[in-house]
């Protein structure tokens, strides 16, 4: 027996089929051409609208209403200077320690399948940037709770604390290729 499909379930069913353009992300940056955030077409059309900013790079697709027709915007800088928000550090987790580590052991090189923390936890090292690397199942088991001075295992490059927009956008599917100009460090999440 055939069921009566609400409006609702329709509606449900065409959004997840065709993601609104306005959902896209844009590049902010400052008069500087520094990024200072991502944020959704939406918002740079506004910020367009109102004469707050310029695009610098327009994406593929469109946005129309009644009167106007605009490309989606894909990077936008603000016509003046503002203060920018405070620098908070990139939020650690598993993604975004395998995209700063290119997800290779930094021990031995090979593929990385788990994270180890330099300084064990149990030996009072913190859960932060500078204490989490990426690392392959064999030796981080080999490794256990050693202290770095006390382990054969040497870092192949020392952890650092990647900029939180390198972290965003890495984390973000498909990179515009625009973006590269304006991010330093860009970070390459691997399958």
């Amino acid at each position: 027996m055939a069921r009566l499909v609400s409006n609702l379930e329709v509606w449900s069913i065409v959004k997840a089929a065709a993601p609104s353009v306005l959902s896209e992300r844009a590049l902010l940056l400052d008069v500087g051409y520094r990024p200072l955030s991502i944020v959704s077409v939406r918002r740079a059309i506004l910020l367009l609208i109102s004469e707050k900013a310029e695009v610098l790079h327009e994406g593929a697709d469109s946005v129309r209403s009644e009167r106007i027709k605009l490309n989606a915007p894909s990077v936008i800088r603000l016509r003046y200077q503002v203060a920018a928000p405070y620098r908070r550090r990139a939020p650690l987790h598993r993604k975004a320690v395998f995209a700063r580590d290119g997800s290779l052991c930094q021990y031995c090189g090979r593929r990385a399948e788990c994270i180890d923390h330099v300084h064990p936890r149990s030996k009072g090292g913190q859960h932060e940037w500078e204490n989490v690397v990426a690392c392959c199942r064999s030796c981080n088991a080999a490794k256990g709770d050693t202290l770095p001075e006390n382990s054969k295992f040497k870092l192949k490059s020392a952890p650092y604390a990647p900029e939180p927009i390198a972290v965003a956008a890495a984390l973000r599917r498909g990179i515009p290729t625009e973006w590269g100009t304006y991010i330093v460090n860009p970070l390459q999440l691997s399958a």
